[in-house]
């Protein structure tokens, strides 16, 4: 029996996307680890410091949460090294690739200078933040000597999106493997002290984070090394010159990005703050329902990387129909195993709750919270899968705007209002954040529909 030819595509087409997924997960997975690693850094940096107090242990808390608000403006920014790169990479243009490369590290050393000056000027007006002296005579040290980590770190990203974008990801993993030991050893010896080494208190956790730095930047400097020596590329033939109008396309592509990121962690920042004025076990709740939200987002956080860096390989050889299948094969992973999450949120809540509290109060509002967030988790996992598929083909506008609008104008304000004046407590800012959640997710999702169908046109018209 002769096969039709509509089914014949259709098993064609079935199969080719069988294989994207499979090429999607392949990349994928090392960089869910390596996000899964840097959150794990911040945690074991929190739990070290835990014996020294309460002042201690909220100086570095807080700390680290500053030094992150000031950084992603400059990780966020060399995400555009995503799309340049991959693009590059697609095409087969690897000295453009190393060219990219280069304007990188020099972006990352500009915004270097820029962010620390930043950073050491914020630290000098936390004087004025009416803070508790004995949390703001730890918090000022800590801060000064962790600034020092900056430029190591912008390093090891321009270096780690040069690598994930040519298919290079495991390495990125095993460093941040690394880079979590050396964190964990440098605590122990810094924070508490070692022979021939004074304890240094809460101090001694910053220059343990900046030796792991160090050893990140340096250790995916010399897989670069490396790679170039054992599959020649021409890395040492292409001149290490400053090309402004490069490091300015860098730059408009990466600002968006950059504020995306600043937009969507803000909200959620202030809806802490918010939850703060209701009561301590609401405050508690919330911290809770969101520790638990911010690692499972690792997951769909790693797999947008992966798209953006599919979709930037299928633009680079100029393949609409490859554009498409990167983009949904990505979001199709990230719906499946969102969908798997939210059930184990309806079924158990209470063992995620309790990793983090025994108290009877704070597990019945953070599992009120979580049932909430599990509506709206698969929209937060497809809005970021969707962000980084757009990246992949030069668009990181839309995402910015999407979270700005929804989340500012709509989600926040509703968040309020659900919260104080129809009095459902913490679970109402919740409500509000996680409705802007599905707009930005249905929104972003849709967009990339589009932009992908008018990559197909453009490109059907080109021909």
């Amino acid at each position: 029996m002769v096969t039709p030819p509509r089914a014949r595509r259709f098993a064609y087409d079935r199969g080719r996307m069988s294989s994207e997924v499979r090429a999607t997960l392949s990349l994928a997975w090392p960089l869910v680890l390596a996000e899964v690693g840097w959150v794990l850094m911040g945690i074991v940096d929190t739990m070290m410091v835990g014996p020294l107090g309460p002042a201690a242990l909220g100086a570095v808390g807080t700390g680290s949460t500053l030094f992150f608000a000031v950084m992603v403006l400059g990780l966020g920014t060399l995400y555009s090294l995503d799309t340049f790169v991959s693009q590059n990479f697609g095409a087969g243009n690897i000295a453009e690739c190393h060219r990219w490369l280069f304007s990188g590290l020099q972006l990352a050393l500009l915004l270097s200078v820029a962010l620390v000056a930043l950073g050491y000027a914020g630290v000098e007006l936390l004087d004025y933040s009416g803070m508790h002296p004995d949390v703001l005579a730890i918090l000022q040290p800590y801060l000064r000597r962790l600034m020092l980590s900056a430029p190591p770190l912008l390093i090891y990203g321009a270096c780690r999106r040069y690598l994930q974008s040519m298919n290079a990801v495991r390495p990125v993993m095993v460093v941040i493997v690394i880079a979590n030991i050396v964190n964990l050893i440098g605590n122990r010896v810094f924070v508490y002290g070692a022979p021939g080494v004074p304890a240094l208190g809460a101090v001694g956790s910053a220059y343990a984070t900046l030796c792991a730095r160090i050893l990140m930047a340096g250790l995916l400097w010399g897989v670069i090394v490396r790679r170039e020596r054992r599959r020649p590329s021409g890395l040492h033939d292409v001149p290490f010159v400053w090309e402004w109008s490069r490091l300015s396309r860098l730059v408009r592509l990466g600002m968006p990005a950059a504020f995306q990121i600043m937009l969507e962690v803000g909200v959620f920042a202030f809806a802490a703050a918010l939850a703060g004025r209701i009561s301590p076990v609401a405050l508690a709740a919330n911290q809770v329902a969101l520790n638990v939200a911010s690692f499972f987002f690792m997951v769909p956080l790693g797999i947008s990387s992966a798209a953006a860096v599919r979709v930037g390989h299928a633009v680079g050889r100029a393949d609409p129909d490859g554009v498409q299948r990167a983009g949904w094969a990505a979001l199709r992973v990230t719906v499946l195993f969102t969908l798997v999450l939210c059930a184990a949120f309806f079924a158990v809540p209470e063992i995620f709750v309790r990793i983090f509290s025994t108290d009877p109060s704070v597990i019945a509002t953070g599992v009120g919270v979580l049932f909430v967030y599990a509506l709206s988790q698969p929209f937060d996992a497809a809005q970021v899968v969707a962000t980084g598929a757009l990246r992949g083909l030069g668009e990181t506008r839309a995402p910015m705007l999407a979270n700005l609008g929804y989340h500012w104008v709509i989600g926040l304000p509703l968040a309020y209002y659900f919260c104080f004046s129809r009095s459902w407590g913490v679970v109402g800012l919740w409500v509000g954040l996680s409705l802007s959640l599905a707009l930005v997710g249905a929104t972003l999702v849709l967009v990339w529909r589009r932009r992908s169908i008018a990559f197909a046109a453009r490109y059907a018209g080109a021909r």
